[in-house]
């Protein structure tokens, strides 16, 4: 089977929610990198047998986002597209779709990415509110609306936070700080550990800024159009242990660890791929900036989600016939450092290994090529596109530092793990 190369990606700087992505929305977003990854290659847009999104809080007002970020950035209305939606985990689920595709000879060239506004996410009406304004709409006279008036309760007005809503796991009915904190007791992971964890990605990423400056199209944000957003808006350069330690536990307020801080920001953001046969590649004579070797997701709790990667990396490492002593380097996306820390701590155990049939597939991760240009922490992790971002910054990690083989993972939402071996 021939390999499937990766030619070139791109993504916008990540944002804070709020901040200065605030009137750009995920199709926005999404079309300022399809079309800087068309430009940026110089690739035909005919070539495109496909374009695939993945996006997690879908909007209203863009059902199958991608097919609409597909035509707001020229590609023809006849190559078809569509959006896929595996929580945290979409980005890759994008790129997977596009390589499966070319492998059962469905096409030779795909666009996949993911796309996520978390600014834009909205509030809902309560259910009181749906149905007295429902009943309004019925009354048909003016006497009869009054008399509907006359039941409104100020008790439905309050909305329901659509981000928190999707944030909160419907099966165990916990959101996702809180099945951080059952990692955080179960692997006896201590506060400190975990804001010296946050610490080190955001110094990581401070260093890595010009670096990561590789991967970012400059964006020059509506309505206004007068400033380019060039970096990402999340790494403090003057982050200390002392501020992170002042921070309050959020999802347990009595015994919890877990902060803010030791969380991953939530963030605007996009990031797309182009995907292509290596037969393709060669007959167009285009370069290569690595290729997807292999790709493994696994089902874990819906309560202890975080623990996703310990089990995903097992298994795309037994798929590709590879130990981890053969990975030059790792990227596990930081949705909270606490989860981070207890995949590692998970790996390192003879008795996970033992528990699961991993022996021979887990093992000890150097820290030193970990997550060397920073994470989510301090990066952010907008849901939809990380899984492609991760992608995008190994690769370009792998090329600066002329390394083969690398290996990117992470948690989902709704317990499951993704992982993902890279080779250049």
């Amino acid at each position: 089977m021939e390999r499937i190369a990766i030619i070139d990606g791109i993504r916008t700087p990540f944002c804070r929610m709020g901040t200065d992505f605030n009137d750009l929305g995920a199709r926005e977003l999404g079309a300022i990198v399809t079309r800087e990854l068309l430009e940026r290659t110089a690739i035909d847009p005919r070539e495109i047998a496909e374009v695939i999104f993945g996006n997690v809080g879908q909007p209203a007002d863009s059902t199958n986002i991608a097919r609409v970020i597909a035509l707001m950035s020229g590609i023809p209305t006849t190559i078809p597209a569509y959006t896929v939606q595996r929580n945290c985990a979409s980005g890759i689920e994008a790129v997977i779709q596009a390589v499966m595709k070319i492998q059962v000879g469905e096409g030779n060239c795909y666009l996949a990415g993911g796309t996520e506004s978390m600014t834009s996410i909205p509030f809902y009406l309560s259910r009181s509110m749906q149905d007295f304004l429902g009943r309004l709409a019925k009354a048909k006279t003016v006497m009869a609306k009054l008399q509907m008036w006359g039941t409104f309760r100020f008790k439905y007005l309050p909305p329901q936070i659509g981000l928190q809503l999707g944030l909160t796991d419907p099966v165990c009915g916990l959101n996702m700080g809180q099945t951080a904190e059952v990692l955080a007791k179960e692997f006896g992971i201590t506060r400190e550990q975990q804001d010296a964890f946050a610490l080190a990605s955001h110094q990581k990423a401070v260093k890595a800024r010009e670096a990561l400056k590789e991967e970012i199209v400059p964006v020059i944000p509506a309505p206004k159009y007068k400033t380019a957003v060039e970096l990402d808006n999340g790494p403090r350069e003057n982050q200390t242990m002392e501020a992170l330690a002042k921070l309050k536990p959020v999802f347990d307020k009595r015994s919890g660890t877990i902060t803010a801080g030791n969380s991953s920001q939530i963030t605007d953001g996009a990031a797309a791929l182009l995907v292509m046969s290596e037969s393709r590649v060669k007959a167009l004579n285009l370069p290569v900036l690595g290729y997807v070797h292999a790709y493994a997701f696994a089902g874990v709790e819906p309560h202890r989600m975080g623990i996703g990667p310990a089990h995903a990396i097992p298994k795309v490492l037994k798929k590709a016939e590879m130990k981890l002593k053969d990975i030059q380097a790792v990227e596990i996306n930081e949705a909270f450092a606490v989860q981070v820390l207890s995949c590692l701590a998970a790996l390192e155990s003879p008795s996970f290994a033992k528990t699961f049939g991993y022996d021979g597939y887990t093992g000890t991760i150097d820290r030193s090529i970990l997550n060397v240009n920073g994470g989510a922490i301090a990066l952010g992790h907008p849901v939809g596109a990380s899984g492609t971002r991760l992608i995008l910054t190994m690769l370009k990690h792998m090329k600066r530092d002329n390394l083969n083989t690398g290996l990117i993972s992470l948690c989902v939402g709704g317990g499951q793990g993704a992982a993902v071996i890279l080779q250049r």
